[in-house]
């Protein structure tokens, strides 16, 4: 009882229990229970009850033994509760004097706005107020104050404190089964705590770039007319405008490309496979949208050139189906449905091309074959002197046979120099030896311009003299 009120006079231990006792009630109840038990020690030793001491005295000493490694392990708690305590005011106060709180409240209200900004359709304004109230009442505690950072961070240091010393008291008490696998645990979450710091801080410095250089990247697309150029171009995305949505494209290209950076100093290879691959298709996708794009700007500008609505719009389309092609082969998407689709066209636009003309051109196809054949009727007809006659009048200049007044080189020539006789003298001979039968003789062979002219003559001298 003296030892119970001796302690009940420390504030400390003045705190009660669930079972309504103060916490120096029950130290001295403990107390007072160890005396009796070294009393009835002292007792069984005078009588000299050894049966009975013997196990008594062993776990007395094995007790006693073990209550240091208990009473360090408890001061060692103590200290570090004391320690966790101290360092999370320090954490929390030095963040909330260096602004950190209100950086983070910064860091919301923008990602609010982005949240609004993507709700943009004019039949969600109404919704709008009710998802800010909501989140709101979400960055609520319990007794009414926004959550901080400085808090997190405060928590996550007391805990981080806690676990140490946890570990510590438990390597003190010798319960190897429980400190070994905790210590091994804590050294891991030792190991992993700055890498994770840095990953923190280089998500952050993305963030900042992000939105920097979207900023930049607004005013300078809203500057140069770029929203005003694709409303020409016909496109005009509804509810933001496109230089918005370029910037945030950018924004998340940057945000990703810093994800993937902040991965691979944690050691995840998976995850960085992920966004790797995300990056790649992203850009894939990115530049086959600006191929699309361009599809569209050149389809309009040529159909601006046609005067023709009709060859205007096929002439629009066309081009656009052929980029569209294009975007989507380099995007990666379908890239066998894509080909199978434009051979398809290609091939059914000749096909219909060819009937077309075979059925709509027969007339004039059988006007152009008539034309053929009797061109090459003609050409048949001629006699092969005629066709030589160029050949003939190309050697006018050779000397001449006074016996025909043609060509050296021609039938009548050679006849004439290989027999002296001529045609005349032949026939007054075999008219001769047939009886004496008169009668006109033929005309001589002639060739050259000679021929028409001489061939209705009825008598002509006798040529060979």
């Amino acid at each position: 009882m003296a030892m119970s009120r001796l302690i009940g006079r420390i504030g400390f231990l003045q705190r009660q229990g669930e079972d309504g006792q103060t916490l120096g009630a029950s130290l001295g109840q403990i107390g007072s229970l160890l005396v009796w038990l070294f009393g009835l020690v002292a007792l069984l030793n005078l009588f000299a009850l050894s049966e009975v001491l013997t196990p008594i005295q062993g776990m007395l000493q094995q007790i006693l033994g073990y209550l240091p490694n208990v009473i360090g392990a408890a001061f060692v708690l103590f200290m570090g509760f004391v320690i966790a305590k101290i360092a999370r005011e320090l954490t929390q106060t030095a963040l909330s004097t260096a602004g950190a709180d209100r950086w983070a409240a910064q860091f919301v209200s923008a990602a609010d706005r982005v949240a609004d900004q993507a709700d943009g359709r004019p039949e969600e304004l109404a919704a709008r107020g009710q998802h800010v109230a909501e989140r709101t009442r979400a960055n609520q505690t319990g007794n009414g104050r926004s959550l901080k950072i400085s808090s997190l961070l405060g928590n996550l240091v007391y805990g981080v404190i806690l676990v140490v010393i946890a570990i510590a008291a438990l390597q003190i008490l010798g319960i190897s089964s429980i400190s070994e696998p905790a210590q091994a645990m804590l050294g891991m979450i030792l190991d992993v705590i700055p890498l994770v710091l840095a990953a923190c801080i280089l998500l952050a410095i993305g963030s900042v770039i992000a939105r920097f250089a979207g900023d930049l990247l607004d005013s300078t697309l809203a500057g140069l007319g770029t929203d005003r150029a694709l409303a020409q171009m016909g496109i005009e995305p509804t509810g933001q405008s496109p230089s918005t949505i370029i910037t945030r494209v950018a924004q998340i290209a940057i945000m990703l490309f810093f994800g993937v950076m902040a991965t691979r100093m944690l050691g995840f290879p998976e995850i960085t496979a992920i966004l790797n691959q995300i990056l790649a298709l992203g850009g894939r996708v990115l530049f086959g949208g600006l191929v699309i794009a361009a599809g569209v700007f050149i389809a309009n500008m040529l159909a601006r050139v046609i005067s023709d609505n009709t060859g205007a719009t096929v002439i629009r389309f066309a081009t656009m189906a052929l980029f569209v092609a294009m975007g989507l082969t380099y995007m990666g998407i379908a890239d066998s449905i894509i080909n199978l689709a434009f051979g398809a066209i290609v091939v059914g636009a000749a096909a219909a091309a060819a009937i077309a003309f075979g059925l709509g051109g027969r007339d004039a196809a059988a006007r152009s074959l008539s034309n053929m054949q009797s061109n090459a009727r003609r050409v048949g007809s001629i006699s092969p002197a005629t066709r030589a006659a160029p050949a003939t009048r190309a050697r006018r200049k050779q000397p001449r046979d006074r016996s025909c007044g043609c060509h050296t080189h021609c039938a009548r020539g050679r006849r004439s120099r290989a027999q002296p006789r001529s045609r005349r003298s032949r026939w007054r001979s075999s008219r001769t030896a047939r009886g004496g039968v008169t009668g006109s003789p033929p005309p001589p062979r002639t060739c050259g311009p000679f021929r028409a002219t001489l061939r209705y003559l009825v008598a002509l001298p006798d040529f060979s003299g």
